[in-house]
């Protein structure tokens, strides 16, 4: 297994946000877009976050030739049995913007009250040393909160601004970028992440 600062990793995504908060918050280390190698995005056709990280991950490596970091999250609603899920990148469809995203999510769950509107973010974090890895490194982190009425703050992306945080009373749209990342599932994940890392080092 390799992992060290001085190494380039290829990161498996095209969201500018995702790649910003991976960036900072794996700051030691050499973290490289995947675009900057020309790889084309994996079609995502698992069924899980798991699933989907994992071929996102392989892809990025075989291509790049390189060691490999991807995560798949998303949006788990319970009063949607668990939508948008896998699906929240396009849950209005394939390229919806994020306006669009949380749009559709607001008026799927309109006229249903606040106790019945809570919800996670789950993010699953895959490090791959070569595309034939057979031992990859998963972590995972769960954020609990709600799906507030409408959007409020300015901060972050995607669901950002509808999903409530109660431990700081207020949207993760409003969060700074550093207590967002010490406390979201993306920054759980990459916890867990580099502790499993350092670990098998």
């Amino acid at each position: 297994m390799t992992f060290s600062s001085s190494q380039q990793i290829v990161l498996a995504s095209g969201n500018l946000g995702k790649i910003k908060e991976i960036q900072a918050i794996l700051a030691t280390h050499r973290i490289v877009p995947q675009s900057v190698f020309n790889v084309q995005e994996a079609e995502e056709t698992g069924l899980t976050f798991v699933e989907n990280a994992i071929i996102k991950a392989r892809n990025a490596a075989l291509h790049a030739q390189l060691p490999a970091i991807a995560d798949d999250s998303g949006l788990v609603v319970d009063a949607l049995k668990g939508e948008p899920g896998v699906f929240s990148a396009r849950y209005a469809g394939l390229g919806a913007s994020d306006q669009d995203n949380v749009t559709k999510l607001l008026q799927t769950l309109e006229g249903v009250p606040d106790e019945q509107r809570t919800a996670r973010f789950i993010c699953v974090m895959v490090f791959m040393a070569h595309a034939e890895d057979p031992f990859p490194v998963i972590a995972q982190g769960v954020w609990e909160g709600r799906i507030l009425h409408h959007a409020v703050g300015t901060n972050g992306f995607g669901y950002d601004p509808v999903f409530w945080v109660p431990e700081y009373n207020c949207a993760s749209a409003e969060l700074s970028a550093a207590i967002k990342n010490s406390v979201s599932h993306r920054g759980q994940a990459l916890t867990g992440f580099t502790q499993i890392i350092k670990a098998r080092e």
